[in-house]
């Protein structure tokens, strides 16, 4: 296989499933193993932190006026009815900084978990799970609408999320980050209904804390790659060829381009029909996983 077919499908498969709740780190993993590649080694870990940083810059594009509106009202909020503690962008980023603390704290963790097939297996098996309980727990109230009485969701918009709901979703994305194959989408969207908020509201909260999210630690990844570490060596950018630089391009380019089609169509389909054929799909993968992992052993 040639090296720009190859760079077309993983570009892909990170576009996606970046957004998805499916993990795109699990599937970029299960890419490695079916196309036999070593996305460890020093060229090939590159490819893959590039190619999500084509994923990342589709949020900020697709979502530009939801961000313009937010900035043009903070931090009294379009209602008048926020403060600086609970306008929406300020809870993105308090759900940020709960996150990054203990997923930094934690990177040795993090590191040896990648390699570990039956982590990523059971973390997509056991998201699957939960995934499927909590929208079918909620569906009843999301097709009764937002003007029915239901005690299950108190928040039909992120511009009504509060404070401790921010934090809790915080907490709950630590898991991805700690398990990979749990996935940061799930984890959010999973997290937010949990704490009483509607799937549409939890799936936006989910794309606007991916920014920084993603941004701060694919950058950080990309920098020890770049420079090395005590246990790494660095990648060696003047060492890449032409060749090497276009097949970059390649994947950064079918990367974005195919994860802004993921979330514009994600964002309606999500309305109308929620996260179950999702949870369906991690179920039957995360047991694939875990079955080929227990015949290689």
């Amino acid at each position: 296989m040639s090296d720009y077919l190859l760079s077309v499908i993983l570009g892909v498969v990170e576009g996606l499933t970046e957004f998805l709740p499916v993990s795109s780190t699990a599937h970029l993993r299960i890419a490695e193993v079916l196309m036999h590649l070593d996305l460890g080694s020093g060229y090939w870990k590159m490819y893959t932190i590039v190619i999500q940083l084509g994923a990342i810059l589709t949020l900020p594009i697709y979502f530009r006026e939801r961000i313009a509106k937010f900035l043009s009202t903070f931090p009294k909020g379009e209602r008048g009815d926020r403060t600086l503690l609970t306008h929406p962008l300020s809870l993105v980023m308090i759900a940020f900084v709960v996150t990054a603390i203990p997923s930094f704290l934690l990177t040795k963790v993090i590191g040896k978990n990648l390699e570990n097939p039956y982590v990523i297996g059971g973390a997509l098996l056991i998201g699957g799970i939960v995934m499927w309980f909590v929208d079918a727990r909620n569906s009843k109230a999301e097709t009764a609408g937002e003007g029915a009485k239901s005690g299950l969701i108190r928040t039909w918009h992120m511009e009504e999320m509060s404070l401790g709901q921010a934090v809790w979703i915080g907490a709950c994305q630590i898991l991805s980050a700690v398990f990979p194959g749990t996935s940061r989408s799930m984890s959010t969207i999973a997290g937010g209904q949990v704490a009483g908020i509607s799937r549409a509201a939890a799936l936006e909260f989910s794309f606007f804390l991916s920014m920084p999210t993603m941004a701060v630690a694919t950058l950080y990844t990309l920098f020890k790659s770049i420079h090395g570490s005590k246990t790494e060596n660095p990648i060696g950018v003047s060492s890449i060829t032409g060749h090497e630089w276009i097949v970059l391009g390649v994947g950064f380019v079918v990367s974005f381009v195919v994860a802004y089609g993921s979330v514009a169509w994600f964002m309606g389909y999500v309305r109308k029909r929620g996260f179950g054929p999702f949870a369906v799909y991690r179920i039957l993968v995360g047991a694939a996983v875990l079955y080929f992992a227990s015949r290689m052993m």
